[in-house]
């Protein structure tokens, strides 16, 4: 409650900006709405609410975009069920709450948030009209469901336009500069992160908190990237970095693993030029990290490269292991170089830089199966509360929760149950104020839309002072639409309103509410344990994919990103991070590869027939290391492989170099299979 009465008595400027843009939306939105004597004009506020939530310009768009897009393909078939079902109004439910899980289980498979709720809205949208209608079932012809569908698309449409109007004319807040601090701190956050892996006095702790940050952001990172291409000639280009940046982050996350776990776990194959080596990067990346100006980071990084490139060229290695290492080091610099070029490229167009794809979501149909199941499940307690009651105020029951079911599906349960009660606060609170305050002072007003606007403003302000803060914002979206709702504004509001109706619209919102919070509680979807272990698996379908792919590396990348964000979400919990570490090795495993079938082939000049059994035996090694299990199939398959190559090649230099590979890849599936063997114990 102190961050509340914060936000609403010492409110920072940003929020005042954030309240007053969304007063404006909606009363543009309103105004509009009256003007076109549309019957329920409250959803084109709710409508310009729900485009609140993020205010830069791009995010709004891409909003307004995917909410109008939805609101078409939901009217659609709204119409098209009631066309069909209208004389069997229970077989009509049945095939709605079919749509609704439908649309929810989709809206799983998608991770930005304005795509998810573009699926939101083409399920509530043809909830609103197949129930609008069969409120009235005795004036329910073709003409009536057309006139309600009509509506309902024209407020839901006002609202997008308006709140998309109003972000880009007042007080503009541009995605770019958003994106542009994630990316800053991202780097920053890899930065110290390279340092730490590589500083033999960095904690297991300390290690695992900078990967959760370095995830979270690229996580942000990632969701704000499409949105940006809304924002002028250059918004492509500033997706197209930020792509970038994100597959470098990953690659070099992948790289240094193998430095730091090299020092902490087997000190024995430390020699005075790998010991050398790490020295000079951790010296390099330690100066980069502590710079704010790019060109002298940018140089810093030169010089490494080229110290690196000399020092390779002066200094031939007879030890394969350290030939091997050498290598890795180079290529994180070059990694590096690429990822602070695609920082410059937020700012200033960069043609040179690849058209790095985006992160791409993981889907799991399980995960989907069972939000769906959830959101059928809301819809059809409401539904036999509404034909039990005979109730119109029964519809809240089922609007709002199915909306609330699918938006917050994703979230864990711990922060869901927090969002849930704040949420049924901001009802509570919004009752409270549109009976004792709003509706009792339009009842005796003499029914001016200015009139309204003013009496409407005040709450909506405070509302949106609330919203403006993530750890308060479902104080504010609980206080929000619902006083829409149980305001109703319309042409004339001078009228008594009838109290008994409000409270008992009041008493459904909060219902509907409380029946998600069981139904979340109730139906918490699969364990962690079989998320984990169906990420695993995927991942392991994956490596031996992998030498399909076009761009085998980016495929790699923008495939395992939401994987290893999903995993330092679960395993959070725990003490060893044996998921987390794990992850990181899957991530690695997939460079490790490709890196290994470039050399092979470009030393021998030809596919070589063991390499494939390799690839095989390094996806069953790694599915074996993530149930604990470790044997010697793969270690086997590198000898054979080593066998083929030394058969082949003249200069067994390099392929010395690749046995220092396997030696290290051995050495690392036997580790995370005793750590995750001692986790499940």
């Amino acid at each position: 409650m102190g961050i509340v009465l914060r936000n609403l008595f010492l409110p920072e400027k940003q929020a005042v900006i954030f309240a007053l843009k969304g007063v404006i939306a909606m009363a543009l939105a309103l105004t509009i709405a009256l003007s076109l004597n549309l019957d329920r004009p409250y959803w084109a506020l709710v409508s310009a609410v729900f485009l609140q939530m993020r205010p830069e310009s791009g995010l709004v768009i891409e909003k307004a975009i995917c909410q109008i897009v939805g609101t078409v393909i939901g009217g659609l078939f709204g119409i098209f069920l009631l066309t069909q079902f209208m004389s069997y109004p229970y077989v009509a439910l049945g095939v709605l709450a079919l749509w609704l899980g439908l649309n929810a289980a989709l809206s799983a498979m998608v991770r930005q948030a304005n795509f998810v709720y573009a699926f939101a809205m083409a399920a509530v949208t043809a909830e609103i009209i197949v129930l609008m209608v069969m409120v009235s079932p005795s004036t329910a012809d073709s003409q009536a469901v057309f006139a309600v569908a009509q509506a309902r698309v024209s407020e839901i449409v006002i609202g997008s336009i308006c709140a998309g109007v109003v972000s880009h004319l007042f007080w503009p807040v541009k995605v770019k500069d958003s994106l542009q601090r994630q990316a800053r701190s991202v780097i920053n956050q890899t930065l110290q992160y390279l340092v730490t892996e590589l500083d033999k006095s960095g904690t297991h702790e300390n290690r695992h908190t900078q990967i959760d940050s370095i995830m979270a952001t690229l996580g942000m990172v990632s969701e704000d990237s499409s949105a940006v291409s809304y924002e002028g000639p250059k918004g492509p280009g500033r997706t197209r970095a930020a792509n970038q940046l994100a597959q470098k982050v990953l690659s070099l996350l992948a790289l240094v693993q193998i430095f730091g776990r090299l020092q902490r776990r087997h000190a024995e194959l430390m020699t005075p030029v790998l010991t050398q080596l790490l020295d000079r990067l951790r010296d390099a990346f330690g100066r980069i990290a502590e710079s704010d100006d790019f060109d002298y980071c940018l140089e810093q990084v030169k010089l490494l490269r080229s110290d690196l490139s000399n020092y390779r060229s002066n200094n031939d290695s007879d030890v394969p292991f350290e030939s091997h290492m050498l290598n890795v080091g180079a290529e994180i610099t070059s990694e590096l170089t690429v990822l602070l070029r695609a920082f410059r490229a937020l700012e200033e167009r960069d043609s040179t830089l690849l058209n790095a794809p985006s992160m791409q979501t993981y889907q799991d149909p399980l995960a989907g199966l069972i939000i769906g199941i959830r959101t059928t499940m809301v819809f059809l307690i409401g539904a036999a509360i509404w034909v039990g009651t005979g109730s119109s105020a029964a519809l809240m029951i089922m609007i709002l929760p199915v909306i609330f079911s699918i938006m917050l599906a994703r979230l864990p349960l711990m922060i869901l149950k927090v969002v849930l009660k704040r949420l049924l606060v901001g009802v509570v609170v919004a009752s409270f104020v549109a009976i004792f305050f709003a509706l009792n002072i339009l009842s005796q007003s003499s029914g001016q839309l200015e009139i309204l606007l003013l009496v409407l403003a005040g709450p909506f302000f405070i509302g949106l002072l609330l919203l403006a803060d993530r750890q308060t914002l479902p104080y504010g979206l609980g206080f929000c639409i619902p006083f829409s709702i149980l305001v109703s504004p319309s042409r004339d509001m001078s009228r008594p309103f009838s109290i008994d109706y409000t409270l008992s619209s009041a008493m459904a919102i909060f219902a509907g509410v409380c029946i998600l919070f069981w139904v979340f509680h109730l139906i918490t979807g699969p364990s962690v344990q079989l998320l984990v272990h169906r990420i695993f698996k995927t991942t392991y379908q994956d490596l031996l994919a992998i030498n399909q792919q076009a761009s085998p590396i980016a495929w790699y990348n923008r495939r395992m990103a939401d994987r290893l964000l999903r995993l330092t979400n679960y395993d959070q919990g725990s003490k060893s991070r044996a998921v987390t570490d794990l992850a990181l090795t899957a991530l690695n495993l997939g460079h490790v590869s490709m890196r290994l079938r470039s050399i092979c082939e470009g030393l021998a000049g030809k596919p070589l027939s063991s390499l494939q059994h390799w690839q095989v035996s390094l996806a069953n090694a790694f599915l074996l290391a993530s149930k604990g299990r470790c044997d010697d199939r793969f270690e086997k398959a590198c000898h054979s492989l080593y066998e083929e190559l030394i058969a082949l090649v003249e200069d067994t230099t390099q392929v010395e170099a690749i046995q220092g590979m396997f030696l290290r890849i051995n050495l690392t599936f036997e580790r995370s299979a005793d750590a995750i063997a001692a986790q499940k114990a």
